[in-house]
């Protein structure tokens, strides 16, 4: 699957829920997309489907490749723990996912957009990968000389008290990634053990 641009509202609509957006259209329409979504009723999914279909769902949340996100499950399962909850921590400690959550950018994409042009440092060093792993304590920052333009720093928003694994100062527009978030506290609706199961084929 390559990284999605297309209609946001469309998978969203594919989903039910809003993966790519606000989701304000679903209120109106949450049929199926295509001519004849009215009438197509959404089938009853087995359990492949099932788990597949959470797995897309994970990577069009956070703009993944496959290559990218099975790196990352391997990755999560070799940690101690429960490897669904470790995905989603490795997910959210990506650089452009924390800088989306911190509030500097409005979508995930626009973060990773603002990473990729190097706006952005981490501990005083600009990184320019999206999918950089933070490690607790680690400080993120607008670059001193992009913090003068107005298109970035117009957009920064106040600091979201749930999620409380991150600290943003919007003054100094500077944040730290305190530590992993738990898995109750994170408010993506992905079943991560379905794509445990998946992958475990």
């Amino acid at each position: 699957m390559a990284r999605y641009t297309g209609p946001k509202t469309k998978i969203s609509r594919i989903f039910g829920e809003p993966i790519l957006g606000n989701g304000k259209w679903l209120g109106k329409n949450s049929n199926p997309p295509g001519m004849h979504g009215e009438k197509r009723k959404r089938k009853t999914l087995g359990e492949y489907a099932l788990q597949l279909r959470e797995k897309q769902k994970a990577k069009y949340t956070y703009g993944i490749l496959e290559k990218q996100f099975r790196k990352t499950f391997e990755e999560a399962s070799r940690i101690k723990g429960i490897t669904g909850e470790n995905l989603i921590k490795l997910l959210e400690a990506r650089l452009d996912n924390t800088v989306y959550r911190m509030g500097i950018a409005p979508s995930r994409p626009a973060a990773r957009q603002l990473v990729s042009h190097k706006h952005i440092e981490v501990n005083g060093e600009v990184v320019n990968i999206p999918s950089f792993q933070l490690k607790p304590g680690d400080v993120v920052t607008i670059k001193a000389g992009s913090k003068e333009r107005s298109s970035i720093t117009s957009v920064v928003r106040p600091k979201n008290p749930k999620f409380s694994w991150l600290d943003w100062n919007e003054t100094e527009l500077k944040g730290t990634f305190i530590t992993y978030p738990e898995r109750e506290s994170v408010p993506e609706s992905i079943k991560e053990h379905l794509i445990v199961e998946l992958y475990s084929k």
